[in-house]
């Protein structure tokens, strides 16, 4: 009982000093006066003026545009379109020139003359790596690619055509 009336004496008198340490010179809050309006001139090319400017117009976060150093596959082998509930999936798989050929991608062409005549075209696309690889058997140069396409992007299409360095393998629609 002793205890607790002393700890509660004691903090009571601790806390009321409180009021003499919010003008006190050693609190770090009263080291500035409180702030005024100042005049200030403001144009109009002021307004990010701690932007850095940049001469491609694109935002501060932006990356450099990717080069695209990819290449038509040299042959076209297979080419299935397998519907689906959404669309279809248009799957093609080529043999590429020499092994070690990645990021394939099925790219698609875009046209009025192709979308007019009901074709959907895509060019099947590899990346090499930059250091020399040996050709190898036909079997380990073998790519394979698919692309998803909707019932939208379908709709007016008769023939779906996959193209390639040295020919192109089409599938009609039923």
């Amino acid at each position: 009982m002793h205890k607790t009336l002393t700890v509660l004496l004691l903090s009571a008198t601790v806390l009321s000093a409180c009021n003499s340490w919010s003008n006190s010179r050693a609190n770090p809050s009263n080291w500035f006066g409180s702030s005024t309006p100042a005049p200030t001139e403001v144009s109009a090319s002021d307004a990010d003026a701690l932007v850095p400017r940049q001469n491609n117009g694109k935002g501060l976060l932006a990356r450099p545009d990717v080069i695209d150093n990819s290449v038509p596959i040299a042959v076209i082998n297979e080419l299935r379109v397998d519907p689906t509930a959404s669309g279809a999936i248009v799957y093609a798989a080529g043999t590429a020139i020499r092994q070690g050929a990645y990021n394939a991608q099925l790219a698609r062409v875009r046209s009025e003359e192709l979308t007019k005549n009901g074709i959907m075209e895509f060019t099947f696309r590899v990346d090499y790596p930059n250091y020399a690889t040996v050709q190898g058997n036909e079997r380990s140069r073998m790519v394979s690619e698919a692309v998803n396409v909707s019932k939208q992007d379908l709709v007016g299409i008769r023939l779906v055509r996959v193209k390639g360095q040295q020919n192109a393998l089409e599938s009609r629609r039923r």
